[in-house]
């Protein structure tokens, strides 16, 4: 299954539920809370421990924005467009 289409979920110990947004690299993702989408982590993985760090929506858009310029470049267009809609539907 293809990763960027694929919906995966996790449990913040705060905030709850999580959403999976993008991959960043390898061992870390963009994730923002299921149901509001206003908080932003990066969630990397070290040694099967899930580390969060909170990060700003702005942030947050340049982080999905890079990851865009990624795929663009690399010519995968429908892992592109797939994220171009989550980008608008997030961010606009």
């Amino acid at each position: 299954m293809n990763p960027e289409s694929s919906e995966t979920y996790i449990n913040h110990p705060t905030w709850g539920l999580l959403y999976r947004i993008c991959m960043v690299d390898e061992n870390q993702d963009l994730f923002t809370t299921l149901y509001a989408q206003r908080l932003f982590f990066l969630v990397t993985t070290e040694l099967k421990v899930l580390k969060f760090q909170s990060i700003g929506r702005t942030e947050a858009r340049m982080v999905l924005e890079n990851r865009l310029r990624t795929l663009r470049r690399s010519g995968n267009s429908h892992e592109y467009e797939l994220l171009q809609n989550v980008f608008q539907c997030t961010f606009q």
